[in-house]
This record gives structure tokens, C-alpha cells and sequence, in this order.
């Protein structure tokens, strides 16, 4: 049965457009990607979303108990649900009749489609305007954690979606691979597996400015749970 959880679908027109970028090595080449229309959610997922599915009985309870987790913490219910598996992110999205974004969709849409900007909001440099990120070497805009998810509307995509960098680092579908050669240019995710692991994007809320453009990426195991990353889903 499919949840509902309170989440907003909001839809991406597709398009042809170039990903990656020449910062850094695993972003690079830049390639032609053509993705098709698809629907990503508004937000990373919220604690209080996700505990909607721990309640129905698809979901599992996340890490909880450090620092910076937010599960179970009073007063972050808003807050993007971090210590979150590649697994559980997984099914969460099957339970509200979705999936994970592939790695394309994501940057395609972090990146404002066509116009191929450096960041979500256009190519000003990341600043806590804009995103949860850490600046004047504080996490989190001073706070040393997350903040409620669409708290920084500034940093919003044409489209109207919150967070796409800062807060947390969100989980993809695709496996990770040390460069593009050889990426679909379908907007499909990669599937052909890789000992590194599934790939990660945006940044999170203890990274600087140039950790948050739409072209980063890193990895982590499938299993691996972590106060830094989240997830949101598309379909």
C-alpha cells in the first residue's frame, strides 16, 4: 500500500543538458545527458515523514543517539532525516510509489535543467543566504547541525526545490565510478556495480561553498549511515 507521509511532487520538464564539470576530476568528462520528464520531491525527506513509514511497517528506524541525529530529537521533526542507509532510503521511496532519483535527474534538476548553473539558485557562490552549509568555519550557518528543510528559500531552483545543496548529502540511485567515461546519456541511472559504492550529492551542512555545487559527488557503501546524509525521491 502506498504511503502518503505528507510529501510534495514537484515535476521537472526534461531536456538535454551538459553534466558534470571541470572542477574536479570525478566530475568530468562533461557529457550530453538527455533526461526525460520526471517528478523529484520538493525536500529532503523529514524525520517526521520517515516516521510515518517506520509507523506503517515498510520502513526501518534509522541511527539515532549522536550529536547531529535527528531522529527522536524533540523539535526536529522538520529537519531532513539523516543517519539514513542507501537500503532504507530505498524503501521509503517504494512506499510512496517512487525510487530514488538517478544521478542525471539529480544534477539535472540541481542544476536548473538547460541553463546548467553552478549551484541550485544560479552561479553566485554558496553562502548561508542560500544553504545550510558551513561558513566562517561554523557548521550549519552556526548551528552545528541540520536546519528544517526549505529554511533557505533563497537557494531554491527555478523549480521551486529546497536544499538541493547544503543540509545533507542525498543518496542516488546510481553506483559510483571514478569519472563519466562509459555514463549513460539516457538520464538512466548507472547501474553496473563498483566496489566504492552508491553515489552521493549536494553537500551537507559541514561542507564549504565549493562542496555544495550541483556537480559534486562522493560515495559511500550502501549500508554505510552517517549524521550527513539524507535522501529524497523521485518518480
Amino acid at each position: 500500500e502506498k504511503g502518503d507521509a505528507g510529501i510534495t511532487w514537484v515535476t521537472v520538464c526534461g531536456g538535454t543538458f551538459e553534466m558534470g564539470s571541470n572542477e574536479r576530476s570525478n566530475e568530468q568528462p562533461i557529457h550530453s545527458v538527455t533526461v526525460p520528464t520526471f517528478e523529484i520531491l520538493k525536500s529532503e525527506v523529514t524525520v517526521s515523514q520517515y516516521g510515518a513509514c517506520v509507523t506503517a511497517g515498510p520502513c526501518t528506524k534509522p541511527g539515532s543517539g549522536g550529536t547531529w541525529d535527528n531522529w527522536g530529537v524533540a523539535g526536529r521533526e522538520n529537519n531532513p532525516l539523516n543517519q539514513v542507509s542507501w537500503y532504507q532510503a530505498v524503501a521509503f521511496c517504494n512506499w510512496v510509489g517512487g525510487r530514488l532519483p538517478t544521478e542525471a535527474e539529480w544534477q539535472y534538476a540541481a542544476s536548473n535543467g538547460g541553463a546548467e548553473n553552478i549551484y541550485p539558485w544560479g552561479n553566485d557562490t554558496a553562502t548561508c543566504t542560500y544553504a545550510v552549509i558551513e561558513e566562517n568555519n561554523v557548521d550549519g550557518c552556526g548551528t552545528e547541525h541540520t536546519w528544517d528543510v526549505c529554511s533557505k528559500t533563497a537557494g531554491n531552483t527555478s523549480h521551486g526545490l529546497c536544499d538541493m545543496a547544503g543540509n545533507l548529502w542525498e543518496w542516488v540511485q546510481d553506483w559510483y565510478h571514478p569519472n563519466y567515461n562509459g555514463a549513460p546519456r539516457d538520464g538512466s541511472a548507472w547501474e553496473d556495480p563498483t566496489d566504492d559504492g552508491r553515489t552521493l550529492c549536494g553537500g551537507g551542512f559541514v561542507n564549504e561553498a565549493s562542496n555544495v555545487r550541483a556537480a559534486i559527488r562522493m560515495y559511500r557503501a550502501p549500508s554505510h549511515q552517517s549524521n550527513g546524509l539524507g535522501f529524497r525521491c523521485a518518480r
